[in-house]
């Protein structure tokens, strides 16, 4: 594998025809309506083909472009099920294959961040990469005082790249507005930029997987690894053991599925108390379940500080729609007031409902089996409900983004665990809010 970017002139011109791709599009579309086809239906066409070439050159360029398509995968929700899983399969497909860099490529970022000396700093290092993913792969090393160490190595180049890539999609943020016609997109890029940047400086990344491994030293329930270095292209962490969770999911016992899920579910909903951050990245390659019953947990480059919490904006929703006969009227107030729905959108509050029930749902009774199917059908009912579906009327708020991620993310991965446990309890106990319930406890959630 060369470095990141290959070739800047090729990724140029792949982005730069995007909006060429909407103007053609949107022409023939004029054509069709004058030849008599619904205006709704044209609408919903391009929506369809914009997503389609958006996602597949986002997919195509790796690097850089390949982290900001997942950090875009928040449009996903509005994508009609035929356009959404073609673009995470090719996300998983270009993960899973990876190519390493070469050994000397290695070496070379490892003498630029350590020194010339670098070797001196371990007892041994392997050469061929135990993992590699979209900006950086990981070797197994011991650390001179004789710890197992994780050593990240960020490919050259990947920052370069990503600039580059978000430098054009800054000039064709239209597109995701086609998308979303709902969205304010300008801020919501910026945004994106900022936080899939962040994910380039491993001293930030160092930063954030101290304050967990501080947040959570000693718990009974959740490990994380504690940092050992870290350099702006190089991060060194104590090693971590364990069976990753993609494993629980392909072939664990039912038991193990259920301690995965409301430990998994735990970690996410706690951190923001118990460490001021959100882990924003929550794909079972992150999770590992250790041989001694703990939730081990990796990869912190992507993480939504939070001083002060879960926004109460959270607990409030939920709390109305736990309700038999929830006020619609006053979710929508609440989404208009924290910036969910832009002036001048109007939405259905019976398609809202519908909606929001998957989100309350799990939460609303004291415990619930995750299961693909369910999610399969609160999907299919979602994007049932018209061609203007209330998913495409939503605005992301900038500081929703990372949280928007992690709840579906985080969604997907509890019912591909097919777990059951009581997660109202311990989303209760973490999220501000909801107000008094007597199922919400001060005291640790018992895990079997």
């Amino acid at each position: 594998m060369n470095d990141v970017p290959r070739n800047p002139v090729n990724r140029t011109v792949k982005l730069a025809g995007l909006p060429l791709g909407f103007a053609g599009r949107t022409a023939l579309g004029l054509g069709k309506r004058i030849g008599g086809r619904s205006a709704e239906l044209v609408a919903r066409e391009i929506q369809q083909r914009t997503a389609d070439q958006v996602f597949r050159v986002l997919g195509e360029l790796k690097g850089g472009a390949m982290k900001l398509g997942q950090a875009l995968s928040i449009f996903e929700a509005a994508l009609p099920p035929e356009l959404a899983e073609p673009y995470r399969a090719t996300l998983t497909r270009l993960q899973e294959s990876a190519p390493p860099l070469p050994v000397s490529s290695v070496h070379r970022v490892l003498v630029g961040d350590l020194g010339p000396e670098w070797r001196s700093q371990f007892i041994s290092f392997d050469d061929t990469p135990a993992a590699a993913a979209s900006i950086g792969q990981v070797h197994r090393a011991v650390w001179k005082d004789g710890r197992a160490v994780a050593v990240k190595v960020q490919y050259p180049g990947a920052g370069r790249a990503l600039i580059s890539d978000f430098t054009q999609l800054a000039r064709v943020g239209r597109l995701f507005g086609v998308l979303m016609p709902g969205l304010d997109v300008k801020p919501l890029l910026d945004e994106l930029r900022d936080r899939v940047a962040e994910e380039l400086d491993y001293r930030l990344e160092a930063q954030a997987q101290q304050a967990f491994a501080e947040a959570y030293a000693g718990d009974p329930d959740i490990y994380v690894p504690p940092v050992v270095a870290g350099t702006d292209h190089v991060l060194v962490t104590e090693w971590m053991d364990g069976t990753p969770l993609s494993k629980i999911i392909s072939g664990g016992t039912q038991a193990q599925r259920d301690r995965a899920g409301i430990l998994f579910t735990r970690f996410l909903f706690s951190g923001p108390a118990r460490a001021g951050l959100l882990h924003a990245d929550p794909h079972p390659g992150n999770f590992r379940l250790l041989d001694d019953g703990r939730l081990g947990v990796l990869d912190f480059g992507a993480v939504d500080r939070l001083p002060d919490g879960l926004p109460p904006f959270l607990g409030r929703l939920l709390r109305i729609m736990h309700d038999p006969e929830p006020d619609v009227a006053e979710v929508e107030r609440e989404l208009r007031a924290n910036g969910f729905l832009r002036p001048g959108i109007s939405v259905d509050l019976d398609a809202l409902r519908a909606f929001l029930a998957p989100m309350a749902e799990p939460s609303s009774v004291e415990t619930f089996k995750f299961s693909r199917e369910w999610l399969r059908g609160e999907a299919t009912r979602v994007t049932d409900l018209s061609a203007s579906s209330v998913s495409r009327r939503f605005n992301v708020p900038p500081s929703f983004v990372l949280i928007h991620r992690v709840s579906t993310a985080g969604t997907g991965v509890l019912c591909q665990l097919e777990c059951e446990a009581a997660f109202r309890a311990e989303v209760l106990r973490w999220v501000p809010g909801y107000t008094d319930d007597p199922l919400a406890s001060a005291e640790p959630v018992p895990t079997a």
